[in-house]
């Protein structure tokens, strides 16, 4: 049914480290949901593979030290959906991981998967952009981290170099604190399907709920890889909370975004709907923080 050359099992994050640098053509398999769609379709037929599925040390949701957020690779979806380190302090992130699939779907997939297989329609990708995630990978030489904005390069690349894998992302405590915010996801039907565009925003308003001291804002679909909208944020922060301010900020995405026509969309459409659900993901975020719009 499967056409592997090899599977290795992983004991161990250095084990696993060891075996891609031994096998260096390797896939990594975590949840499976695309490898092995992928290998039966004969996209990656004949080809060795690391399971880390057994690793236990990559999953789970805690909190750092620092305060920062660490959301452990091997993560199912439904588990982010529903733990309460995410569910208090980024809700958003739960509502995004909710939207995969189906069920089955949603238990088996990982939320390190969904990052590292590079694609933008990814449903957690941008809520991820949106919150400044940071990655810890780790290799052969040691940890390192990077940037989410950084580690996507260009459609189905990410930046892991030979031997590492994603250990960890990470939510800094400054990226979070007095954040709230929404993600919508337009699809052709309401479930079992891949996002046509997603929309991921989150505010912090001003002590007294008037103004926007921060708005972030980002798009999957919208180009190659996941990607944020600064001209839509430079729009908003500082500016009063209002409907004026919501139309302005919708209307920018178009400066930043660049989605292509294909099969599921026109380009013209995905950049009505990105504008529209803008406005809409602002409001909603907006009162969540307790604005008034």
């Amino acid at each position: 049914m499967y056409d592997f050359k090899a599977i290795y099992e992983a004991r161990s994050v250095a084990d696993a480290v060891r075996l891609l640098g031994e096998h260096p053509e390797a896939k990594i398999l975590a949840g499976g949901s695309d490898l092995l769609v992928e290998v039966r379709g004969g996209k990656h037929a004949g080809c060795e593979a690391v399971s880390i599925y057994l690793l236990d040390e990559l999953r789970g949701v805690s909190l750092d030290g620092d305060g920062a957020i660490r959301i452990k690779p091997l993560t199912s979806f439904s588990h982010v959906s529903r733990d309460p380190v995410i569910r208090e302090y980024i809700p958003v992130l739960g509502d995004a991981a909710g939207t995969v699939g189906g069920p089955q779907l949603r238990n088996i997939g990982t939320i390190g998967g969904n990052i590292c297989n590079g694609v933008t329609s990814a449903d957690t990708a941008s809520t991820l952009m949106a919150w400044e995630a940071v990655l810890e990978i780790t290799g052969p030489e040691g940890v390192r981290r990077c940037g989410i904005k950084d580690f996507y390069i260009t459609a189905g690349k990410v930046d892991l170099r030979p031997a590492e894998l994603l250990t960890a992302i990470l939510i800094p405590k400054l990226s979070y604190v007095n954040c709230y915010g929404c993600y919508i996801k337009y699809a052709m039907r309401g479930a079992m399907d891949i996002a046509t565009t997603g929309c991921s925003v989150n505010v912090a308003l001003s002590e007294d709920k008037k103004s926007y001291a921060r708005v972030r804002i980002a798009f999957g679909v919208a180009g190659p890889v996941p990607m944020r909208a600064p001209s839509a944020e430079a729009s908003a922060n500082g500016s009063p909370v209002g409907e004026e301010t919501a139309e302005a900020f919708s209307k920018a995405v178009l400066a930043d975004i660049n989605p292509r026509t294909s099969w599921r969309a026109a380009k013209e459409f995905r950049q009505h709907i990105a504008v529209e659900m803008a406005r809409r993901a602002l409001i909603e975020a907006t009162q969540k923080a307790g604005g008034v719009i």
